[in-house]
């Protein structure tokens, strides 16, 4: 039976394992600079992996977990239901046994007797299609926002750096005015991991951008503002909200977020006949794996074979 949710995270006594979590979060943060939101979340999937260890096996210790508790911990979060009713899905459970294995990584570098992570499977993903704008459908987008208004004149300038640069909504909104250079059209930022990287703006979207802060007349150092008594700085989800109200304006035909904007970057790179490893340094990737997820769509050479050769024998 799937398990019933609770009303609120219960409360057992502080293990040896909850130590180590903690001292594996600050080895995260301290030598690994990882973001605080990752640092949540890996608390939180560790935090809810401590307890349930707790409730069902409240003798277990580091040696004594082996597969078949962790087999077991894995059909709990199968069937486990969120307050909300809602089940988790396959992506999310995934999430936690990669915290899992991550801190079990960090425990055998640290000479701590534990089952070797690489013995625990990754569950499969959900089939998940890549959501990117073509170059039409970019450029209805584009042309949205009402330019003879200072919040449209703000909105054109975010919408074209998010196209011209591929970046993260995280690392678009942490942006000042001072870091951009506008007349060699490019800037620095620190992504994910602490990896840092040169961003290129297109001669299109550093026109923008100027016309944007030229119409600025406050000293709030960020570079994208909300506008009030007293401008502050944009939050993801503000981004978020101006990305999908223009996507809905133009009645675009899938749904599209920051994130499409920076999938619709790389596809209009890759297509054009962009190397994969100078995309995957524009977009800040760790791994080029990540970053061939693009290829199967910007492949030209299946395209020319498949306009070469099908129907043929027809």
């Amino acid at each position: 039976m799937p398990a019933k949710p609770n009303s609120k995270p219960e409360k057992l006594p502080r293990t040896k394992i909850d130590r180590l979590i903690e001292e594996f979060l600050e080895d995260m943060e301290i030598v690994r600079n990882c973001s605080p939101l990752t640092l949540r979340n890996y608390r939180h999937y560790l935090g809810r992996f401590s307890l349930w260890l707790k409730k069902n096996f409240p003798k277990a210790d580091l040696s004594s977990i082996n597969l078949e508790i962790i087999k077991k911990y894995r059909i709990f979060l199968s069937r486990f239901i969120a307050p909300n009713g809602s089940f988790l899905s396959r992506s999310t459970q995934a999430y936690h046994v990669i915290a899992l294995r991550s801190f079990f990584k960090w425990l055998i570098k640290n000479d701590y007797r534990i089952i070797p992570p690489e013995k625990i499977d990754l569950p499969k993903g959900e089939s998940r299609s890549l959501k990117f704008l073509t170059t039409d459908q970019v450029t209805r987008l584009l042309g949205q926002p009402k330019i003879s208004e200072p919040r449209g004149l703000r909105d054109k300038a975010i919408l074209e750096v998010l196209f011209s640069t591929g970046l993260r909504v995280s690392e678009l909104v942490n942006l000042n005015r001072d870091q951009i250079d506008l007349k060699r059209r490019e800037f620095g930022v620190v992504g994910k991991g602490g990896r840092s990287r040169v961003v290129f703006l297109s001669v299109r979207a550093a026109k923008w951008l100027e016309k944007y802060l030229a119409s600025r007349n406050d000293g709030e150092k960020a570079l994208f503002v909300r506008f009030g008594t007293i401008p502050s700085r944009l939050t993801a989800r503000s981004i978020q909200r101006i990305v999908e109200k223009y996507a809905r304006q133009c009645r675009l035909p899938v749904k599209i977020t920051p994130h499409g904007l920076r999938h619709s970057f790389a596809t209009d790179l890759l297509m054009a006949g962009a190397d994969i490893r100078s995309v995957q340094e524009m977009l800040g990737h760790k791994n080029i794996a990540t970053t061939q997820i693009y290829t199967h769509i910007t492949n030209k050479h299946l395209r020319e074979v498949h306009e070469a050769f099908h129907g043929k024998g027809r």
